[in-house]
């Protein structure tokens, strides 16, 4: 799943995903799309989207997390399950 599809699936509402972090270990986070309050300047050094990164606002941890989306495994929004393992739409 892309940057852009995940961005029309949610619509800049709040959603949850279930990735795996570098290390191994799965994590579920809820977070938001383009939430401009917290930004301090600056700029990336690396390219999201070269990369297959979605950079989100965690809410839980009330900051910026990044997400590598070839770990991306369940996306929930808008009432649908996106189990993305298989592509099974729930």
């Amino acid at each position: 799943m892309t940057s852009n599809q995940i961005k029309k699936l949610v619509k800049g509402r709040i959603f949850s995903v279930i990735f795996t972090k570098k290390n191994g270990d799965d994590r579920k986070m809820l977070c938001r799309l383009d939430v401009k309050k917290h930004l301090k300047g600056g700029e990336k050094k690396y390219d999201t989207e070269a990369l297959n990164y979605l950079t989100v606002y965690s809410l839980d941890s009330k900051g910026y997390r990044t997400i590598n989306l070839n770990t991306l495994k369940q996306i929930r929004a808008n009432g649908k399950v996106i189990q993305l393992w298989n592509m099974e739409f729930l």
